[in-house]
């Protein structure tokens, strides 16, 4: 029987990382094909190897930078917690240790994700892009004057949102930056886009959820000179006057393996404490 081919990469800047890995390291290579490893900066690299699973040693944010690297080329990932909050990060070493034949097998359960891409482009520079897991951000910025967005969905013109910005976020990230400003919690599977505008300087402006084929357009109409695009809490991207940012659904889903010790609304209810 093949044994299943697996990618390892890891966080370099964790230390308790650094300090099992080599333990975790071992184990995996006795029971499993490790094809390759290393750090993240390393990813598109190393999945050029076409690995059957993914396993990443670190936290949610790590999950994030490996799942935009990976691009179109999406991998099953099992998450490895060793951060803080573990949403995306399900098992503990302990867990994976116990579960590893389940998360690398056929009857893995996967749970498919989609993606957002944005792109900025005006004042003549040229168009940046960048996939996003979570979500993507307009933050007023410093001098933290209030900014005005014009927002359009399918080029028909919806709203200005005079306030502090705007979250564009997928229903993976409504339990992110969406859920601080008051946006819905949506399962993580929907197919959807939620806006949620912050801190709006209106007694009617409130979150929306749009179809996961809608395009969604924000023109910079006011801005400040700290205002920026934030990409998965990640990525940041100035925005001047005039730039037009474009939001659609990126045609590749990331792929999440599951901890099958965990009930679908673990996480929510017990680390979110949502409910209690």
């Amino acid at each position: 029987m093949t044994r299943p081919r697996v990618v390892v990469v890891y966080n370099p800047d964790k230390p308790y990382v650094e300090a099992t890995k080599a333990t975790l390291m071992e184990d995996l290579r006795r029971r499993i094909d490790v094809v390759a490893t290393g750090a993240i900066a390393e990813t598109t690299r190393l999945a050029e190897s076409n690995p059957d699973r993914l396993i990443v040693l670190g936290g949610d944010g790590s999950i994030l930078a490996v799942v935009r690297a990976l691009k179109e080329r999406q991998v099953p990932i099992i998450g490895v917690n060793f951060g803080k909050l573990g949403f995306l990060a399900e098992f503990t070493a302990e867990e994976l240790d116990k579960n590893l034949a389940l998360a690398v097998g056929d009857s893995a359960i996967v749970s498919p994700r989609m993606m957002i891409t944005a792109e900025i482009a005006g004042n003549g520079r040229q168009a940046a892009q960048s996939v996003a897991v979570n979500d993507c951000v307009v933050q007023a910025g410093p001098p933290f004057r209030m900014i005005e967005l014009s927002v359009s969905v399918n080029r028909d013109h919806l709203t200005n949102i005079s306030g502090d910005g705007l979250v564009l976020a997928t229903p993976n990230g409504s339990t992110a930056h969406n859920m601080s400003v008051g946006g819905p919690i949506l399962q993580p599977e929907t197919r959807a886009i939620v806006l949620s505008p912050i801190s709006a300087h209106s007694l009617t402006h409130r979150p929306l959820v749009f179809a996961g084929d809608s395009v969604i357009e924000v023109v910079a109409c006011s801005v400040n000179e700290g205002t920026t695009l934030v990409i998965d809490g990640q990525v940041s991207l100035p925005v001047h006057v005039g730039d037009r940012i474009t939001v659609r659904r990126w045609p590749a889903d990331f792929q999440l393996v599951r901890n099958p010790a965990q009930a679908e609304w673990h996480t929510l209810t017990t680390k979110l404490k949502w409910g209690r």
